[in-house]
């Protein structure tokens, strides 16, 4: 378990599956979300069971995110293949961020995501971390400058579709 100023971020467990369904099953966590929300809790508990497998593979994943009410969201970092099959394919540490709407707007995001880039820094800055969102997501894209990382238009991708084109933020990239 770490914490930071007002957050305790846990390592992922079981009991975290319901806030993880809730959270990424909400539409409006997932307004810029290509792949839109999960719609199913046979998806929702795949994905949530790769998340558990890094953490036992790799000691580190996407932490359980609480304030003083419980859970606030998820965050952290892990490894995942960047551009798999394409130009400038590697491996990267995905940094992720969502929260529940309710903590929306009180810096609990760039706090976790915060103390994330400080774990890359810290244990795992042999590969890049980047942090990947759509054009009309500017939170998101605000709190990945605000953690430091840098935009790298050069890593954009781009989809033709309304919401999936990628807007690339790294450190690390050489």
């Amino acid at each position: 378990m770490s914490r930071t100023a007002r957050l305790s971020l846990d390592r992922l467990s079981v009991v975290d599956f319901d806030a993880m369904w809730s959270i990424h099953a909400d539409p409006l966590t997932n307004e810029f979300n290509p792949a839109g929300p999960l719609t199913s809790r046979m998806d929702a508990q795949r994905q949530f069971g790769e998340w558990l497998g890094h953490w036992h593979e790799h000691g580190f994943g996407y932490w359980t995110v609480r304030d003083d009410e419980g859970v606030v969201g998820f965050c952290g970092i892990r490894f995942s293949r960047w551009n798999d099959g394409q130009q400038n394919e590697r491996t990267v540490l995905n940094l992720s961020y969502r929260f529940t709407p309710s903590a929306w707007g009180k810096g609990y995001a760039t706090e976790a995501a915060g103390a994330a880039v400080g774990l890359w820094r810290d244990e795992h800055s042999a590969h890049p971390i980047i942090a990947y969102t759509t054009p009309g997501n500017l939170g998101s894209q605000r709190t990945a400058l605000k953690v430091g990382l840098e935009r790298r238009p050069d890593l954009d991708r781009v989809t033709g579709e309304a919401l999936g084109d990628d807007v690339v933020f790294a450190l690390g990239w050489a």
